[in-house]
């Protein structure tokens, strides 16, 4: 039985990975340490579980195995360094770190301890972006020339409840968060739109402010690449309807999928007859979740490289294109990797 602790249940999808890790026949929920102690004694009580007050403290303990990174964002490096050194185990929300120095510095510290680190990047499992990756391997759109993700949700809005949006308040500060929309919601359109093109050269962004609130609630970054194919990201907490969209163009054919229906479409020279859009129906069964991917390699000792190197590429993307909004020009990825 791997004994892991909660580290933080800041984030919106902390309760998700508890349950997660509560339903897996391998994994037990042992301690609770919080950076808001009385969140984190709440949250330890309905457990029936040990809070510490100290992480050091609760690091120390032998019978700890590994812990679920849910802190603020900007506590990412401090956490998992002293996790990692403490030979603890790490799952993690999304994104690694702020900047892609913390980043590299986790990394680093993770590999010297060798200990088992993972990511939670969801959509890279699911049945539509296998999909989606095999047709690109069989050249099915030719030479891509443009990748469009998006998504985005009305947590900002107000509503009579929460005159703020539902989102927590602390979702805006950006302090704490490193961010607002894009390096959030945002995430998951970047890693995608990763996938699928590879690395940009360089990366530019535009951020708006329509609630006016200290973080962005409105992005869209775009990725430049070599070849002169474009990605472009976009994330919002502004929209009520506005649906999670994939969309690929390349020499030979065009695909979409969430337009707005969550269905796989394709009209392609070298797929079918090109003639007509076809949609395709059998989408691959979706992998296991990237917390199970965790466990795994914590059981047979194996190491999760490309969900690491996706996480850490997401991270680098993430702070380029801060930089590129608030410097207000494109940020080359090689000088923001020096």
């Amino acid at each position: 039985m791997i004994r892991v602790a909660m580290a933080s249940f800041w984030h919106v999808h902390a309760h998700d990975y508890l349950r997660q890790a509560q339903e897996h026949p391998s994994t037990q929920i042992v301690a609770v340490w919080d950076e808001e102690s009385e969140r984190g004694r709440r949250e330890a009580m309905e457990l029936g579980v040990p809070f510490y007050d100290n992480l050091e403290e609760m690091l120390s303990k032998d019978d700890i195995d590994a812990i679920i990174v849910d802190t603020p964002t900007s506590m990412h490096r401090e956490v998992m360094v002293a996790a990692a050194r403490a030979g603890k185990h790490i799952f993690t929300e999304k994104v690694i770190a702020t900047t892609a120095h913390e980043c590299n510095e986790i990394i680093r510290v993770v590999e010297e301890a060798r200990i088992k680190l993972t990511v939670s990047l969801p959509r890279l499992y699911e049945g539509y972006t296998l999909a989606i990756q095999e047709l690109l391997a069989h050249n099915a759109l030719g030479q891509l020339t443009l990748v469009r993700t998006r998504l985005s949700h009305n947590g900002a809005l107000p509503t009579e409840q929460r005159p703020n949006g539902w989102l927590p308040d602390h979702f805006f500060d950006k302090d704490l968060c490193g961010g607002g929309a894009l390096i959030d919601l945002g995430c998951h359109p970047m890693y995608l739109a990763r996938l699928f093109l590879g690395m940009p050269e360089s990366v530019s962004a535009n951020f708006g402010y329509v609630t006016g609130k200290e973080v962005e609630d409105n992005a869209l970054a775009t990725l430049h690449y070599a070849n002169g194919a474009i990605g472009v990201v976009e994330a919002g907490f502004v929209n009520r309807y506005s649906p999670f969209t994939i969309e690929i163009h390349g020499t030979e054919g065009s695909l979409f999928f969430g337009t707005p229906e969550e269905k796989l479409i394709i009209r392609s020279a070298t797929y079918g007859d090109g003639k007509d859009w076809s949609t395709v129906i059998d989408l691959p069964t979706s992998q296991p979740r990237a917390f199970q991917q965790w466990v795994k390699h914590i059981e047979e000792d194996t190491i999760a490289s490309t969900n690491i190197q996706m996480a850490v590429d997401l991270t680098t993307l993430m702070d380029a294109a801060n930089q590129a909004a608030r410097e207000r020009r494109a940020i080359n990825i090689a000088d923001l990797a020096r």
